[in-house]
């Protein structure tokens, strides 16, 4: 299957869609999920065209995965987790639902369960203090 350039990540990228973005470099970008299953969801995007790991570059994988792994860090630092889930779906069989290539960061504290996926849309206030203290740890 061919990349979809009409998709929602490439219209955020596009700035045709508005986006809580935490961390952005040369090849990469951070942006807070609108429907977290946790706070402090963050989804990595690579700023190059790539369904998903099946067809990407190992260079578009190696730089999601450089991203991936600082905000990770800074999320679990900002919402003081004990640990990061990290999901990534492929085809829509696999559960990938916008086909541009994206990672979930979930922090993860002791016996708190995820809520479902796409329960409920967060408002763009508490998106906006969630990105805050992201970006206060990546600055530090």
């Amino acid at each position: 299957m061919s990349y979809d350039t009409e998709n929602i990540f490439a219209k955020i990228l596009r700035d045709e869609i508005p986006s809580v973005r935490v961390y952005e470099d040369d090849h990469t970008v951070a942006l807070m999920d609108i429907m977290p299953r946790v706070d402090g969801h963050v989804l990595v995007i690579p700023k190059t065209p790539a369904r998903n790991i099946l067809d990407a570059t190992p260079q578009q994988l190696a730089t999601c995965m450089e991203t991936v792994q600082k905000v990770s860090l800074a999320a679990k630092e900002a919402f003081n987790a004990e640990g990061i889930t990290l999901q990534q779906f492929n085809e829509a069989v696999g559960g990938q639902e916008i086909f541009h290539l994206h990672f979930h960061i979930l922090p993860r504290h002791e016996g708190v369960k995820p809520r479902p996926p796409a329960s409920e849309m967060a408002k763009p206030e508490v998106l906006q203090e969630h990105a805050a203290k992201i970006r206060a740890v990546l600055e530090k």
